[in-house]
């Protein structure tokens, strides 16, 4: 694996893999950000497929990973292919809530991000203008509904009103990371279902489509009464873990709650069929929870913990904690969204975990950079999904 010794923490930087014609998601779409105490370092993965005889590091190495799960799509190449940048229909703007992620999506697909002024007046309102014509235009803007949420979702609302009022053929909501997804059903008398109303507000805001990435669950595309393109964000997550010196045979994969069980099922099946175990949690309130009791045998096994969000962390880490008393030799964490509230960066870098995986659809600060975490690139993901979605090609065949 190449690697790039920095002595501050990493900046944005079109990496090398993005500008050539290569559009493999497998091949190099993996970009970890690794801290250490001493130094701050980017690690690109250059691996052509999962199953390769030995590690990057030179040493035997069983892979997890059978070549025939991996999806076979990118047939051709993306790039080489694109439409002209002077005279496309399709256009990529950005919203203010990561637009690191939304620049490497650009670069994948050979796109200029769109202009666009948006600005917050002196009370806190939000300005929108386009800089550019999407008359007629297939429009795609990515946008995380994520901290600050409220101020996030109003930007995406206006900002698909804007293209709306400037005649764009569609407005494609990209989404990767859904705020109030966890608000999908009434558990107590008097609740809201907020995940219902946040659907209602971007359709009723004149999204004709919305793009997510893991959703808390699929019953929210239901909330929409537009079509949603569900983004599953598995393959490179999978991919990573395939350049990892893990026999299949010490690998145990674990659900941190019942809930989550279907999830981590499915991500069991693409790592050799792995033995499944779960974790008995009781939630006592928002961002509180007990674990209680383990079902299944994580003793002498690496325990892969699998979740779609790490917010506070105290799943995570309890899980974590009852793992090594159960017996497992070490223990990941892999999840799709960082939120990472206080005191999420505490628990996780107390040693309980070897890696913390998790993927950019968030943006992560640099002061929450600790040494276990390592983060992965989904924009080659969600580039060639947009471009299935422009081209009217099937996109759940990517996950097959």
């Amino acid at each position: 694996m190449a690697s790039l010794a920095l002595t501050s923490p990493p900046s944005v930087k079109i990496p090398s893999y993005l500008s050539s014609s290569s559009s493999s998601l497998f091949s190099r779409s993996s970009i970890s950000f690794r801290t250490t105490e001493s130094r701050s370092r980017i690690c690109v993965s250059g691996y052509a497929k999962c199953n390769l005889p030995k590690a990057l590091n030179g040493n035997a190495r069983v892979p997890i990973i059978n070549e025939t799960t991996i999806p076979k799509f990118f047939d051709s190449s993306r790039l080489e292919k694109s439409v002209s940048r002077n005279n496309t229909k399709l256009k990529l703007f950005s919203g203010t809530a990561n637009p690191a992620l939304s620049q490497e999506i650009a670069w994948y697909m050979g796109l200029e991000l769109g202009k666009v002024s948006i600005k917050r007046f002196a009370d806190g309102e939000i300005y929108v203008q386009l800089k550019e014509s999407v008359r007629g235009c297939d429009v795609f803007l990515v946008q995380p509904t994520c901290t600050p949420t409220n101020e996030n979702l109003m930007e995406l609302l206006i900002m698909v009103d804007a293209c709306r009022r400037a005649s764009a053929k569609k407005v494609t909501a990209v989404i990767p990371y859904f705020g109030y997804a966890r608000a999908d059903r009434k558990t107590q008398g008097r609740e809201s279902i907020a995940a219902k109303l946040v659907a209602n507000l971007i359709t009723e805001a004149g999204a004709d489509r919305v793009l997510a990435c893991d959703l808390h669950s699929g019953q929210s595309m239901g909330y929409f009464d537009i079509p949603v393109d569900h983004v599953y964000c598995q393959p490179v997550i999978l991919d990573y873990l395939a350049s990892k010196s893990i026999s299949s045979e010490d690998l145990v994969v674990v659900s941190p709650d019942v809930g989550g069980v279907a999830r981590a099922r499915a991500f069991a099946k693409k790592l050799s069929d792995a033995p499944l175990a779960i974790v008995d949690k009781r939630r006592h309130g928002h961002n509180v929870a007990e674990v209680m009791n383990l079902i299944g045998d994580v003793k002498g096994k690496v325990a892969v913990m699998v979740d779609d969000i790490i917010d506070t962390a105290g799943t995570i880490v309890k899980g974590a904690a009852l793992l090594h008393e159960e017996g497992a030799r070490e223990v990941y964490a892999c999840c799709t969204h960082a939120v990472f509230s206080p005191p999420a960066i505490e628990r996780l870098s107390s040693g309980l975990l070897q890696e913390v995986i998790v993927t950019n659809t968030l943006p992560v600060a640099e002061k929450n950079y600790f040494p276990q975490l390592t983060i992965l690139s989904v924009a080659n993901l969600l580039g060639e999904t947009i471009w299935r979605v422009h081209d009217d090609s099937s996109v759940s065949s990517i996950f097959l």
